[in-house]
């Protein structure tokens, strides 16, 4: 039997969809759902799960770039994370790439893909994985701004 999590890798190159999606591929699988992160032109305030901003200031910065660092367990972490997802009842495969360095605009920062033989499995295996990467993987991105300006995020 093949083993669940097909990936969970850091990566310092540029990702790739097909080669996330095509690690879930299966003639088992009926559905693959995906996430696919992006570096943003701006940061701005974010939704709390009740739908209201959580800083009442609306304004929004422009970013140029940001740079992603791990910490040295970062990928082990990782890995706990997927293992957790591939647990989910009819999942049958997940695969995830982070990437770690120097990104500019548009490039692609997390890629995740779940195969399951139904969707809700699918859906709910994506969305437990991307929330648990992002609350307990320590990866921290220091973001610039186009005033030149950059702060962390997710530091502890």
């Amino acid at each position: 039997m093949q083993q669940k999590v097909r990936a969970a890798r850091l990566l310092d190159e540029p990702l790739s969809v097909d080669r996330v999606v095509a690690a879930v591929t299966d003639p088992a699988v009926g559905g693959i759902v995906t996430f696919i992160g992006a570096v943003r032109d701006h940061d701005r305030p974010t939704l709390q799960d009740s739908g209201t901003l959580q800083d009442p200031d609306p304004g929004e910065r422009g970013v140029v770039a940001l740079d992603y660092t791990a910490h040295p367990s970062a990928a082990d972490r990782l890995v706990e994370v997927a293992e957790r997802a591939a647990a989910v009842e009819g999942v049958h495969a997940v695969a995830v790439e982070h990437r770690i360095g120097h990104l500019e605009v548009g490039d692609l920062a997390v890629v995740i893909a779940v195969g399951a033989a139904h969707r809700a499995e699918a859906f709910a295996s994506c969305r437990q994985l991307i929330d648990e990467l992002k609350s307990g993987v320590p990866i921290w991105k220091e973001q610039t701004f186009l005033d030149g300006v950059s702060e962390w995020v997710g530091l502890p």
